[in-house]
């Protein structure tokens, strides 16, 4: 700058008057939109935190290759679990988890079984082999019985017959939906009344 710079420079700039250092705030009210890079990662953690599939990834039992698995769920009709056992009833879905990862299979399993409550599907097919190669022999087989005792969408499974895939596979049944259920006990109430 030349002297006559500084000279306008100063005249200029001689009213200003200092900012007083008490008053000075800056305004943190405003709200940044999150990308959504930053949304997909909040919701990553928190479904890494919070993990809705109450599915456990400690095996508590190891079966072997030909065991035939079976539960029921205390309260199941004779009738309906015999029809089960016979694979008589119609299979409205079906799940392999061939090929799958312990991990990925859990996760599998539980959105398949929370699919079928939500869509009104009563029988399921689940395929989860024998798993005769290897050093630890059933494992996925031994996690599928395990985490179908564990959901609260199964009602009952057993071992397939043969034609259905035998030791490979249970047929499942799942428990109904809220809503079917109320619409049951609807017109269960009016069989009932018309009878009388």
């Amino acid at each position: 700058m030349q002297q006559g710079d500084n000279d306008l420079f100063f005249e200029e700039m001689s009213d200003v008057q200092p900012l007083a250092r008490g008053n000075v705030h800056a305004n943190i009210s405003t709200h940044r939109k999150s990308t959504p890079g930053q949304e997909e990662r909040r919701r990553a953690a928190a479904e890494y935190l919070v993990d809705p599939n109450p599915l456990s990834m400690e095996l508590r039992k190891r079966v072997q290759p030909h065991d035939f698995l079976f539960w029921k769920e205390a309260g199941i009709q004779e009738g309906v679990w015999k029809k089960l056992r016979l694979g008589k009833y119609k299979m409205d879905a079906r799940l392999d988890l061939h090929l799958m990862t312990v991990k990925e299979a859990r996760k599998e399993l539980h959105r398949f079984l929370q699919d079928c409550k939500d869509n009104d599907i009563r029988t399921a097919l689940i395929c989860h082999g024998r798993g005769e190669q290897g050093d630890q022999k059933a494992t996925m087989k031994s996690y599928s019985r395990q985490w179908l005792e564990e959901h609260d969408t199964v009602l009952a499974f057993h071992t397939a017959q043969r034609h259905h895939g035998g030791t490979n596979a249970v047929y499942t049944m799942i428990r109904k939906s809220e809503e079917k259920r109320i619409e049951n006990r609807e017109q269960y109430a009016k069989r009932n009344s018309q009878t009388c």
